[in-house]
């Protein structure tokens, strides 16, 4: 029986600029293939073709997508043997714990005809230069967007009954822990619910919670307390000694988006839009931040701020998916340049040699 994948981001453009999450997600691996080398050097199509020969054998693995395009993967992950690989060119740069002993650097530039580059060099500095500028350009935008949203989610803040979203925090908190305290280490991952990508926000919300029996919805406002509400949850968790994935919001990753606590069968999520959801099954629930804990009627005595706020919230958002979509454009041209110029047999010869060392390494054969 085929493996399962696990898909997700780990770095994400956001109002705070790119945010790199990992870290969180390749601890405790025994070994770790850091991929270096350009744009369109393979590095994706590598892990994926690694990936899918594991599944093939009904390895569980993760993929570790790529916030700026999301079809494209920044890392693999087989779990069960503790190994992954992982582009480690900017701007996810990763730094090494054990160099040697457990990160190896893996360098495709051997398989580029550098004499065909440095012919190419005056349109690849171009490249690159306009692709850091329409990035910057689309965290700066962003970071307007945020504000806007700040703007937002003060009418809800305001309105808000602090001590029922406590009592709401605490009615949680014992149903699903109730007295358990576990007597290990948790494991505790960080990552993104989402991402904004050049083709809008994508999650994968229901392929990381289809074996979660229980799932809790949460429904609400800007501001109504639904990332306060899963930190303290988060926290509580850790303190009992239970496992937690902890999916921050890809648009300010202060923000908390769900958690998942797989030992329970827990899964608790913020379910507005972007990334909106509904009950599907037996076993989901919705809880209504906004009927619970916010004023009544503060969204028609705030009606008119509101839709205008919105409105520019939404035009900032569409603004900086636009530079997202020009910095792949440009992206697509400079990895042209660098496609021509490789010679794809040795990619092929350089990922023979990496399954051949994880066999090595784990003693399982393919």
């Amino acid at each position: 029986m085929a493996g399962k994948i696990k898909n997700y981001f780990a770095g994400g453009n956001t109002a705070r600029g790119f945010h790199n999450l990992f870290d969180s997600n390749l601890q405790g691996l025994n070994r770790l293939f850091i991929l270096k080398g350009g744009p369109g050097t393979g590095k994706s199509s590598l892990m994926k073709k690694v990936g899918e020969k594991w599944i093939e054998k009904g390895y569980d693995i993760e993929y570790l997508h790529c916030s700026s395009d999301h079809n494209s993967i920044d890392g693999v992950i087989i779990t069960a043997l503790k190994v992954g690989i992982v582009d480690g060119t900017a701007p996810h740069v990763i730094e090494p714990k054990a160099p040697g002993a457990v990160e190896e650097y893996i360098n495709l530039g051997e398989a580029w005809d550098a004499k065909a580059l440095a012919a190419q060099k005056a349109a690849i500095e171009r490249l690159t230069a306009q692709v850091s500028e329409a990035f910057e350009k689309a965290y700066a935008t962003f970071r307007e967007a945020l504000e806007i949203h700040d703007e937002w989610e003060k009418i809800y803040i305001d309105s808000m009954d602090f001590q029922k979203a406590d009592q709401l925090t605490n009615k949680l908190m014992e149903s699903f822990f109730g007295k358990m305290k576990l007597n290990k280490q948790p494991d505790v991952r960080h990552r993104f619910l989402g991402a904004a990508t050049p083709a809008g926000a994508v999650d994968f919300i229901p392929n990381l919670t289809e074996e979660i029996p229980k799932r809790y919805f949460l429904k609400g406002r800007p501001g109504s307390g639904k990332s306060t509400m899963l930190r303290k949850l988060a926290a509580a968790a850790v303190e009992r000694g239970v496992d937690v994935e902890v999916y921050h919001c890809g648009f300010d990753p202060d923000s908390l988006d769900m958690l998942i606590f797989r030992e329970l069968g827990i899964a608790i999520f913020d379910s507005t839009a972007p990334h909106e959801y509904f009950p599907s099954r037996d076993g989901d629930e919705i809880i209504d931040m906004y009927e619970i804990l916010i004023e009544q009627g503060t969204d028609e005595i705030f009606a008119d701020a509101i839709s205008k706020i919105s409105a520019n919230y939404k035009n900032k958002m569409a603004d900086a998916t636009e530079y997202l979509a020009k910095a792949k454009e440009l992206r697509d041209e400079l990895e042209a340049i660098y496609i021509a110029a490789m010679d794809f047999t040795v990619v092929t010869e350089i990922q023979n040699k990496i399954e051949q060392e994880i066999h090595e390494l784990t003693g399982v054969y393919i």
